[in-house]
């Protein structure tokens, strides 16, 4: 648990826990600012192994003790970037902060580091170890924030009780995803009000 009251990534599963030593957390820190400069560069492609080793001065033999890929490194410095890239929102009812969660959202993915994300996305179904830092660093925050903000709307008794936030959550910003990993459908302010409105209002006719 971080001073925040934070569940810390490092004590998740599937993450390399390296020496907290001052040393070590410089060459951390170092291989990671040399990632986030990369990554906005050229995207994840720019990101190599040799890259980073270069930029950041860190050895690739001491970048494999800190991470299990490059997939790794890259979702970990990306995540601490933009893990809070869309901020809670708090407009008074709870139909109006999805509303403004999935337009937020919707904007995030249609923007440079939209197009990282979906970049990560894809490596991550082949990079169990890189989906396991991208999951710690990105995914926790953004689902512990909409988390607490359904939880505020059960209790100001406006969303259904029996509804867990995992499916909520899934039901609201996953069409964005799959608009972003397809291209089919574009990312605009007018399709995420027709995802917020037709979850939350269901697809059959009133009864």
């Amino acid at each position: 648990m971080d001073p925040t009251g934070e569940p810390d990534p490092s004590e998740q599963t599937g993450l390399v826990l390296h020496p907290q030593t001052p040393r070590s957390l410089r060459v951390h820190d170092s291989a990671l600012h040399a990632t986030r400069e990369l990554l906005h560069e050229g995207g994840l492609a720019a990101a190599t192994i040799d890259a980073i080793a270069g930029r950041s001065g860190v050895s690739k033999a001491t970048l494999y003790k800190h991470w299990p890929s490059r997939i790794a490194i890259a979702a970990e410095a990306f995540g601490r970037d933009m893990a809070q890239a869309v901020p809670a929102s708090d407009t008074g009812t709870t139909v109006g902060d999805l509303r403004d969660q999935v337009r937020r959202t919707s904007a995030f993915y249609a923007s440079p580091e939209g197009t990282v994300f979906r970049e990560l996305v894809a490596a991550c179904v082949v990079d169990a170890g890189g989906a396991a830092y991208f999951r710690a660093y990105f995914l926790a925050a953004r689902r512990r924030s909409w988390e607490r903000m359904w939880a505020r709307g059960v209790e100001r008794g406006d969303v259904r009780a029996d509804v867990d936030a995992d499916t909520a959550t899934d039901l609201l910003f996953g069409p964005l995803l799959f608009r972003l990993m397809t291209g089919h459908r574009p990312l605009s302010d007018e399709g995420a009000d027709a995802i917020t409105d037709a979850a939350l209002h269901g697809l059959l006719p009133a009864t």
